[in-house]
C-alpha cells in the first residue's frame, strides 16, 4: 500500500503532459503581469479597487502554477523552490496583517522569487526534508 502511495505522490520520472511547458509559460507570464499591477498599487500606496484584480490575477496564477508542480510530483513540495513558495506565502500573511511593512515584505518577495528562480538547477533543487523512501 505505501509503494502504491509512494509511487502515486513522488512518480518517478515526474508526469508530464503534451504541452506543460507552454502551460508553465502561461502561468508565469500572467503571474508576472498580476505582480506588476500588484506592484503598483504597493509601491504607490493606491487605493485596493485599483490593483484588487492584479491581486487575483496573481493569486489564481501562482496556485495553478503550485497545482502543476504538485501534479508532477510532490516531491517540489520537498525542495528549496517549494520551500520559498511557503515562505512567500508566510510573508504574504505577515504583511496582510502589518500594514506598514507591505512594501518591505513586497521587495522581499520580488527578491527571493528572482534568486531562487534564477539560481542553478543544483540550488533550486535542493532538499531540505527528504521524500518517503518506496519500500519494495
Amino acid at each position: 500500500m505505501r509503494t502504491d502511495l509512494t509511487s502515486l505522490l513522488f512518480p518517478t520520472p515526474a508526469r508530464e503532459f503534451r504541452g506543460q511547458r507552454w502551460v508553465n509559460i502561461g502561468l508565469r507570464c500572467v503571474h508576472l503581469v498580476g505582480m506588476a499591477g500588484v506592484a503598483g498599487g504597493f509601491l504607490f500606496d493606491l487605493a485596493p479597487t485599483q490593483w484588487s484584480a492584479y491581486w487575483y490575477l496573481t493569486l489564481a496564477s501562482g496556485i495553478g502554477l503550485s497545482l502543476l508542480y504538485i501534479w508532477s510530483s510532490m516531491v517540489w513540495l520537498f525542495e528549496l523552490k517549494g520551500l520559498t513558495i511557503l515562505i512567500k506565502l508566510l510573508l504574504l500573511f505577515f504583511g496582510s496583517l502589518v500594514e506598514d511593512a507591505r512594501v518591505a515584505v513586497f521587495i522581499v518577495l520580488v527578491v527571493l522569487s528572482g534568486v531562487v528562480a534564477h539560481a542553478p538547477g543544483q540550488i533550486r533543487s535542493w532538499r531540505w526534508l527528504e521524500k518517503p523512501a518506496n519500500t519494495d
